[in-house]
């Protein structure tokens, strides 16, 4: 098949995909496997080989982030119930002050939203968001802003949350690197689109707390945790992975140091320690029998799933796209633009992310699309992890009527369509705005 149907083939694909998932609703899941299949039809793959290429896209995908993600989630989970999140929150606010409360919601997102999913950090702490609005009578935006900045920017940025997990996997980015990248690009992202965007757009919106939302505060059965423990158990696995990162930088190989390093770094090893960590220090040692944290734990793969899955069909994408020859026909075409990779990556992701809605769906299938392309300009190393903060940006920019998290926000602020557009719309793309600008940066002295 000529190269100029290739491209056709695969343009058929994305918009089929675009098409499934917006206009008739098909789960993320179906669509992405059906378009895999179809694709590797159409590209002129023996029927068999598809099946196989599929079958082998979903396994070599799943093998990691099935269980990082299973790991996080239960991670997560247990911060959750015991309090964790709420102990942070309270802890910082206390720290710096009601006059500087802003700047200790943001750094709270920014640290729960590294183990809990966003949403759920987002509920859990919204009520101190209400209680300091009554209180001081400033908008809701002047401390919401900030909460929604730290926590959508750990939660698009760093591992082990989902989103970076699966791009990392999916380029074969090594998870150091993009920890690394990840909190570099954050703090100035969520500095400027929480505490300072927050400033200026709650001096144009003045919004209280909804009547429909008398929320009762959350009764916690037992004392909440410290907070020293709860921002240990946080860093441990991040400290973890950056120093397996670190050792195989500066450490030759086969020192006895770099091997023990590189172990306990690995995201399979230092998520295992943190998470018996949380199940005994926030579970059993807290006055939870065995059987309630087990139970705990399993709760929190109900909603992991779906996304391992989803994540584990992005894979499938990949790997039909790469043995169809399809995969490299596009990195050719994309090699040729005059565009650095960095910023390719980031308006792939951008446009799926604004036709769809989805950012988990548009981060696997950017990095889907952009992993033939890294394969013939052999990148390597850090590179690959700004290629997923890229990524991830672009995933992030833009949220509007097709995302979840939209209406998420507008509900608990009690507010219109348009003023969240203002608001939540305008905070998201500038997150994503700085990522990008940081990784292009930090891609010109990398090189």
């Amino acid at each position: 098949m000529s190269d100029q149907m290739l491209i056709l083939v695969a343009l058929a694909g994305i918009f089929l995909l675009l098409f499934l998932v917006i206009r008739t609703k098909l789960h993320a899941f179906v669509s992405l496997l059906l378009v895999s299949l179809i694709v590797g039809i159409l590209a002129g793959m023996p029927l068999n080989d598809v099946v196989t290429s599929m079958q082998n896209g979903m396994g070599g995908t799943l093998g990691f982030v099935a269980v990082v993600v299973g790991l996080g989630a239960m991670f997560g989970q247990m911060l959750e119930v015991s309090g964790g999140a709420e102990r942070l929150a309270q802890t910082l606010v206390k720290k710096f002050g009601e006059d500087k409360s802003q700047w200790a919601l943001g750094i709270t997102g920014f640290l729960v939203a590294i183990p809990v999913f966003f949403d759920v950090g987002f509920i859990i702490l919204v009520p101190i968001v209400y209680g300091l609005a009554k209180k001081t009578g400033k908008s809701l935006l002047y401390y919401g802003i900030p909460l929604l900045a730290g926590l959508a920017v750990t939660h698009s940025f760093i591992p082990p949350t989902p989103g970076p997990i699966a791009v990392a996997d999916l380029i074969g980015a090594d998870l150091g690197w993009v920890i690394l990248f990840g909190t570099i690009a954050g703090i100035p992202a969520m500095i400027i689109a929480g505490p300072l965007f927050a400033k200026y757009i709650s001096k144009k919106l003045h919004v209280v707390v909804p009547d429909y939302m008398n929320l009762e505060e959350i009764e916690y059965d037992k004392e909440l945790p410290s907070f020293k423990l709860i921002a240990s158990l946080i860093m441990i696995p991040l400290v973890l992975i950056l120093l397996n990162t670190v050792s195989g930088v500066l450490l030759e190989e086969g020192n006895i140091i770099r091997q023990i390093l590189t172990f306990l770094g690995h995201p399979f090893v230092a998520l295992t320690i943190a998470t018996i960590l949380t199940f005994v220090f926030l579970g059993t040692k807290r006055g939870y029998s065995r059987q309630e944290v087990q139970d705990i734990a399993t709760k929190a793969l109900e909603p992991a799933g779906i996304i391992i899955l989803v994540t584990g069909a992005g894979g499938v994408f990949k790997q039909v796209l790469i043995d169809s020859g399809v995969g490299e026909v596009l990195g050719e075409m994309m090699a040729g633009s005059p565009l650095p990779p960095i910023l390719l990556a980031f308006l792939i992701a951008a446009a799926v992310r604004v036709a769809q809605g989805s950012a988990t769906v548009s981060m696997v299938t950017a990095a889907g699309l952009m992993a033939p392309l890294i394969e013939m300009l052999n990148l390597e190393g850090p590179v690959l992890g700004l290629l997923v903060i890229a990524i991830a940006s672009g995933a992030t920019v833009l949220s509007h009527v097709n995302d979840s998290g939209f209406w998420l926000v507008g509900r608990y602020f009690g507010l219109s369509v348009k003023d969240t557009l203002k608001s939540w719309t305008v905070m998201e793309t500038l997150i994503g705005l700085v990522g990008v600008a940081v990784a292009l940066i930090l891609g010109a002295f990398i090189g």
